[in-house]
Formats: C-alpha cells, sequence, structure tokens
C-alpha cells in the first residue's frame, strides 16, 4: 500500500532474454573485448608477459615466508628472480641479433650469389622470370638488410615493452602476497575462485618448465650438430631453437628456416639438406612427438587448440601472442568454463581429462 491508501503501482519484472539472444550479446561483448585487446595490444602483452613471469617466481616467496623471513623480503627474492630472468632472455637475444647483423655483413657476397643460382634454377624448371625473381628475392642482401632495419624499429617497440614489463613485475609481485591470502580472509566462500586459480598457475607453470626442459636440450643437440657441419654461428641458431620452442607446433619451422638458408649459402645443397635432416630427426622427434605428450599433461589442451591459440593471439596482441598463446587461452578457460557445470562437455572438449 502507498502512503495514500492506494495500492502500490507493481514493479515490472525484467524481460526474460531467449537463450539466442544471450549469446548474441555475449559473442557482441567477447568481440568488443577482443577489439579493445587489439588495439591495447602493446600494452597488455607486456603485461601478460610480466603476470606470467611472476607467477613462475612466485613459489619462491614460500620457502622464505616458512624461514619466517618478512613478506616485503619474500616479494624482493620474487623480483630479483623474475629480473634474472628477464636479464638472461635480454642478453641471449641480444647476442643473437648482433650475429645475426655480422652473419649477414660477412657473407653479403655468398648470398647474392646464392640468389643468382636460385634464379637459374628456377628458370630451368619453366618458371618466368617474374616468378624467379620474387621466389629468390628473400636471399637478396638488401632484402635481408631490409628486415634487419624493420627489426630495429621492433627492437625499439621491445624496450619500450621492456620497461613496462620491469614496472609490472614489482607491482604483480607485491600483490602476490596480498592475493595469496584471499582464503584466509574471506574464508569458504572464496575457495572455488582461489582453487581455480592455483591450477591455472600451476598449468601455466608445468607449461613453460616442460618448454624450457625440451628446449635446451633442442638447442643444445641443434647447436652441436651445426657446429660440427660447420654453419657458421651455431650458438645463434641454438638460440633461436631454444626461443621457437616456446611457440607450439610451428616453432620448429621457424627455428629451422634460417640455418637452413645460412647452410645453403656457405656450403650449397648437401649442407642444406644436412641442417634439414638433423633438424627433421631431433625437432621433429622432440618438439613434434615427444613434448606435445608433456605439455598436454601439464595443462589439459588438444593439439588442436593449441595451434590455433597461436595464430588467434598473435593476431590479437601481436608477436608475444605467440609464446603466450597457451597460459592466455588457459586463462580464457579458467574464466569462461571453470565453476559453470554446464560447460565442463567444454573443457573435454578442449582436452581436458573428462569429468570423474
Amino acid at each position: 500500500m502507498s502512503l495514500f491508501g492506494r495500492p502500490a503501482p507493481a514493479v515490472p519484472s525484467p524481460p526474460v532474454l531467449s537463450p539466442t539472444l544471450r549469446v548474441l550479446i555475449g559473442l557482441a561483448a567477447t568481440v568488443i573485448a577482443l577489439a579493445g585487446l587489439f588495439f591495447a595490444r602493446e600494452l597488455v602483452g607486456p603485461l601478460v608477459l610480466a603476470a606470467v613471469i611472476v607467477i613462475i617466481c612466485h613459489p619462491v616467496r614460500h620457502p622464505l615466508e616458512r624461514w619466517g623471513w618478512p613478506s616485503w623480503v619474500a616479494t624482493t627474492g620474487v623480483i630479483v628472480v623474475a629480473y634474472l630472468i628477464l636479464g638472461v632472455l635480454g642478453v641471449l637475444l641480444f647476442f643473437a641479433g648482433t650475429q645475426f647483423v655480422r652473419l649477414v655483413a660477412d657473407y653479403a657476397d655468398e648470398l647474392q650469389a646464392t640468389a643468382q643460382a636460385v634464379v637459374t634454377w628456377l628458370g630451368s624448371l619453366g618458371l618466368d622470370q617474374q616468378a624467379s625473381d620474387a621466389a629468390a628475392s628473400a636471399l637478396q642482401p638488401a632484402t635481408i638488410v631490409n628486415f634487419i632495419a624493420s627489426l630495429g624499429g621492433t627492437a625499439l617497440g621491445i624496450l619500450t615493452a621492456l620497461f613496462f614489463v620491469l614496472a609490472y613485475v614489482i607491482f604483480m609481485a607485491a600483490d602476490g602476497a596480498r592475493y595469496s591470502r584471499a582464503e584466509t580472509v574471506f574464508g569458504a566462500a572464496a575457495r572455488p575462485t582461489v582453487k581455480r586459480f592455483r591450477a591455472f598457475n600451476t598449468g601455466v607453470r608445468r607449461y613453460y618448465v616442460v618448454n624450457a626442459s625440451f628446449g635446451a636440450v633442442v638447442a643444445i643437440i641443434d647447436g652441436l650438430a651445426l657446429w660440427a657441419l660447420g654453419v657458421p654461428a651455431p650458438a645463434v641458431w641454438a638460440i633461436l631453437a631454444f626461443v621457437t620452442n616456446f611457440i607450439p607446433n610451428i616453432g620448429f619451422v621457424i627455428g629451422l628456416i634460417p640455418p637452413a638458408l645460412l647452410a645453403l649459402v656457405v656450403g650449397g645443397w648437401p649442407l642444406a639438406l644436412a641442417v634439414i635432416a638433423i633438424y627433421c630427426v631431433v625437432n621433429v622427434t622432440l618438439q613434434v612427438l615427444v613434448q606435445p605428450k608433456f605439455v598436454s599433461d601439464a595443462v589439459s589442451l588438444s593439439l588442436t587448440l593449441s595451434f590455433f591459440s597461436v595464430i588467434f593471439w598473435t593476431f590479437v596482441i601481436g608477436p608475444l601472442g605467440a609464446i603466450l598463446s597457451i597460459p592466455l587461452t588457459l586463462l580464457v578457460r579458467a574464466l569462461v568454463l571453470e565453476g559453470d557445470p554446464g560447460a565442463r562437455w567444454l573443457r573435454w572438449l578442449s582436452g581436458d581429462a573428462p569429468p570423474s
């Protein structure tokens, strides 16, 4: 009743959306979110990279806290380990980049001769001049130098991103100590969410431990094999093999092309085919046949979804998306599919173990 004795007007109930309309609204929201990530990828990429590094280094704080050290000391330990990882990666990439530039300058004449030989060979196969020139242009020194120049601009962007990463690591490491107390502060109500993200963090750590282990083995074997064959700068290609091992499925191809082309330049087709054969035996065996089994056990993602995630996240946030594709896909699965009993079949479809 109202104040004047009249019946209060009925409050209209909110409209019930049809399942189709809810799906359309969800798709529209997803598209808007992905568009935002795309336009903010220069900030989002370093943010995700910093988050992954902090997740990997976070367990460092546990023994320090058990030993009774202050929380700020444990946080400092996480930051120091994270910076050491970034420093080692930076030194390796800087060394590889400078050596690559030196190789192009040293073998400019050989590259030119190889390009001309490719043009002649393609012409003998009946291809027209335009197709031959297009196919051989990849070996032209000018093309490679232009590519390196474009990498210079990319390197500047990487340095800018590195500044954000260094700052993000400090903030996230400090917040990590706070978030770890969520279950204590909020009790059982927060337990499902805490459990979900603990599983996500564990999956990310397992994924990078598996990839780093296999990447180190592949890099050592490839480097020693290239050194034995006499391919210049084997350490550079070993570093490339290690880095590209973090790109699911197609990393092997990316790591093979540069040393195979250099072997073609310095030793002709026999040396190039020998490099390809070694990579096919070593890298295909370890990266394509053995490693996916360990990765699947670590993160429970299907091979198809892993391959698609590389393409998808590279398009959304740029080159970092190729290396961060699996953690990003795991994060989406944790946010969207975890905790929804109706979506458990989608988790199984993504590669997770069947529900018990």
